[in-house]
C-alpha cells in the first residue's frame, strides 16, 4: 500500500495579555514538499465570538474536531475548561477520533488550552500557546515580545507569526488574527 505524503497545516499562536486574548494562524497548507494553498484560514470564533480556536495538522481532521468541540461547548456552554477536558477524554478513548492527526488551540478571556489526541490538555502558565511546524518559533518570538514590549496581543501574534514565517518553511506570512 502506497503511503500518502503528510499534510502540514500550520502555524497557530495564541497570546493573552491585560485581559485580552488573540489567536492567529498562517495560511499555508503543504502536502509533502509542495505548497498546495497559501491563504487557508485556520482560526475561527466559536460560541458567538466568545471563544477562539485554531488548528494545526490535517484540515479534515481539524474540522471533525471543531464539530466535536462545539458539541462539548453546547453541553458545557460557560465552561471552556470542562468542554476541553471532555473533548480530550473522548479524543483519547474513541477509536475513530484517536486516529485524527491535528492539534487544537482553544481560548476564551480566562483560559487557553492545547488539546491533542493523546489526551494532552495543556494550559500554559504565561498565556502563550503555539502549535504546528512553526509553533516553537512563534512561541519563542511571542514570549520575547511579551517581555520586552508593550504590544497588544493581536500585534504580538502578528509579529511573532511573521518571525516564524522567516524561519519555518511550512509557515507563510498570509496571517489571520482574531481577538476577544
Amino acid at each position: 500500500m502506497k503511503a500518502f505524503p503528510q499534510i502540514h497545516s500550520t502555524t497557530i499562536l495564541c497570546v493573552r495579555r491585560d485581559g485580552k486574548v488573540a489567536i492567529g494562524g498562517d495560511g499555508q497548507v503543504t502536502v509533502g514538499e509542495t505548497v498546495m494553498k497559501a491563504n487557508a484560514n485556520k482560526v475561527r470564533t466559536l460560541r458567538g465570538g466568545k471563544i477562539l480556536a485554531g488548528f494545526a495538522g490535517a484540515a479534515a481532521d481539524a474540522f471533525t474536531l471543531f464539530e466535536k468541540f462545539e458539541e462539548k461547548l453546547e453541553r458545557y456552554p460557560s465552561n471552556l475548561p470542562r468542554a476541553a477536558v471532555e473533548l480530550a477524554k473522548d479524543w483519547r478513548s474513541d477509536r475513530v477520533l484517536r486516529r485524527l492527526e491535528a492539534l487544537l488551540v482553544v481560548a476564551d478571556k480566562e483560559h487557553g488550552f492545547v488539546v491533542s489526541g493523546s489526551g494532552e490538555l495543556i494550559e500554559p502558565d504565561d498565556g502563550v500557546l503555539a502549535i504546528g511546524s512553526g509553533g516553537s518559533f512563534a512561541l519563542a518570538a511571542a514570549r520575547a515580545l511579551l517581555s520586552s514590549t508593550k504590544l497588544s496581543p493581536p500585534e504580538i501574534v502578528q509579529r511573532a507569526l511573521e518571525i516564524a514565517a522567516e524561519i519555518c518553511v511550512y509557515t507563510n506570512t498570509n496571517i489571520t488574527v482574531l481577538e476577544l
